[in-house]
């Protein structure tokens, strides 16, 4: 089947009613076609093409329990060093508007209940504060605070706008760009297409060009409509099905034995701990990955669910690893909230066998 028959396939499913979708689903599957592989069509029209993915749905369950939270905010900060030319940067992210409908978009109620993405009526605007008074060391507090502060400003969905931008001077030659997001239309892999684009975005404008980005083969919606159709017509249940039998019904909490009670309620106040794994031990890390024909992600991942054992004494330990979900060419350059969790799980395990292999 070439590229412009399975685009024509993509979008006649899409554009079928449910039952219909069942049978054509069967269909392909009985002739061995993998309706994974189909391209996601861009542009297809349908009644419900502004509704949102079965990932939003979520994030827009979760900030409603919460309005005033900020943690599904994703911020990033970009240090700027030389003359600023303002004028291009209001242009770059003018056109990363254009260019990304996620950027431009906010969520809301319709009269029959459903939820629905449509078009901000907020424009951007880059917020600015000057600290280049300020002595050194206190400009630094500064510039730390503030972006700490920006981190946790909640969004409302439902007004927007969802990107926000902040311009902190700290002299003449020196700037530190504040952008903050909401996972619902982000994530980590988005936020590096956006400061990318916006870098090359920038560049152009202070050429006085227009920026040459490749075009976008589809938009979040089309992403959004092509899961939904695919879900509903019978994916959904067989991933159902395959997790329900991986994991089963019951899900154990994990009992660390921490200094204080569990509260309630989370606090959602967490912290990220770094440190350096020496070299030497790196390196053996590596070579114990090799010897067993895994990744280095996978050894140290297993490393981690046997800390967590000793730990708890539980037999039944299950992880969740955040992926991108981009194993698709038209989605990679998107800005949207493709992020996925994959489970990684332990369950009735040889944990007193000093040879035994984990499993993952």
């Amino acid at each position: 089947m070439n590229a412009d028959d399975s685009l024509k396939l993509a979008r006649r499913f899409i554009g079928l009613p449910l039952e219909k979708r069942r049978i054509f689903l069967a269909a392909l599957q009985k002739e061995g076609v993998d309706f994974a592989q189909l391209p996601i069509p861009a542009g297809v029209e349908a009644q419900d093409r502004q509704a949102v993915s079965y990932a939003q749905q979520r994030m827009w369950f979760l900030w409603q329990l919460d309005p005033q939270s900020g943690a599904y905010n994703l911020p990033g900060a970009v240090r700027l060093k030389g003359q600023l030319n303002l004028p291009a940067m209001e242009q770059a992210f003018a056109s990363l508007v254009a260019r990304h409908e996620t950027l431009r978009t906010v969520f809301q109620r319709q009269p029959d209940d459903s939820l629905q993405q449509v078009p901000a009526q907020a424009s951007l605007a880059i917020e600015q504060l000057d600290f280049s008074a300020l002595p050194g060391v206190e400009r630094e507090q500064a510039v730390v605070a503030e972006a700490g502060q920006q981190s946790l400003l909640p969004f409302d969905l439902s007004v927007g706008p969802l990107l926000r931008v902040k311009l902190l001077k700290l002299d003449e030659q020196e700037h530190v760009l504040l952008l903050t997001l909401h996972h619902i239309v982000s994530d980590g892999w988005s936020m590096n297409v956006l400061i990318d684009e916006f870098i090359r975005c920038y560049d152009a404008h202070d050429r006085g060009d227009q920026p040459q980005l490749a075009p976008l083969p589809v938009q979040y919606r089309d992403y959004a409509l092509w899961q939904r159709r695919w879900l509903e017509a019978g994916e959904q249940a067989r991933q159902l099905a395959y997790w329900q039998a991986k994991l089963g019904f019951d899900h154990p909490v994990l009992e660390l034995p921490t200094d204080h009670p569990r509260p309630a309620m989370p606090s959602y106040r967490g912290t990220r701990y770094e440190f350096a794994i020496d070299g030497e031990l790196a390196e053996q890390l590596r070579a114990t990955a090799q010897q067993h024909n895994i990744t280095l992600f996978m050894l140290l991942l297993g490393a981690f669910n046997v800390l967590l054992h000793r730990y708890t004494g539980q037999n039944d330990i299950r992880v969740g690893v955040p992926i991108a979900n981009r194993n698709r060419a038209e989605i990679e350059g998107l800005i949207g909230f493709l992020l996925a969790v994959a489970s990684s799980f332990l369950r009735k395990m040889l944990w007193n066998c000093p040879s035994c292999r984990l499993a993952t």
